[in-house]
């Protein structure tokens, strides 16, 4: 018989902001700027364990962010988020990740016996990643067809003229 899991929760870390702690902080960053290799976790009894790579990784990039006076959240992939918390995340409304959720571009799971909504992190990540692949060849493919139509070319005086004019155009029209 397994014993049930605690739910996991997002664990949000701020950086300190008293002097004692923040001195500690950046011991700690220039420690870790002068060692590529893990290093070993000390206990409070003398017992050592070497980190495994990943976790010094880890451990570094929590500590830079945190010496940038950064909040970092650290989360498993599958944690399970509300729409609210989702749409937060993505910085959408949660009227707009609902549409993305029923149009089927993230998954979602209901909870039994209500209308409520759960999104896996990991999904959220993912989309993003999609997002930025589809916005670098949107991106590209006007940079493309900007170089073929000769754009730039076009000295940049004659792009502020061309915009002075649409700027003058809608004017006029408004005054209308």
């Amino acid at each position: 018989m397994s014993t049930p899991t605690a739910p996991r929760r997002i664990g949000t870390f701020f950086p300190p902001t008293d002097a004692t702690n923040l001195d500690a902080l950046i011991d700690l960053s220039k420690f870790l700027d002068h060692h590529d290799e893990p290093a070993a976790l000390l206990g409070p009894d003398g017992e050592q364990i070497p980190l495994p790579p990943e976790v010094y990784r880890t451990l570094t990039q929590i500590v830079e962010a945190m010496r940038a006076h950064r909040v970092v959240v650290v989360a498993p992939v599958d944690q399970k988020l509300s729409t609210q918390e989702a749409a937060d995340y993505l910085g959408i409304s949660r009227p707009t990740l609902i549409k993305l959720l029923e149009s089927g571009k993230i998954p979602y799971e209901t909870v039994d016996g209500s209308r409520h909504r759960r999104v896996e992190l990991g999904d959220l990540l993912d989309y993003q990643s999609q997002r930025t692949v589809e916005r670098r060849r949107a991106l590209q493919a006007l940079v493309a067809g900007a170089e073929e139509s000769g754009l730039y070319d076009v000295p940049a005086e004659d792009y502020h003229e061309a915009i002075r004019t649409a700027r003058h155009e809608i004017a006029e029209e408004r005054k209308g």
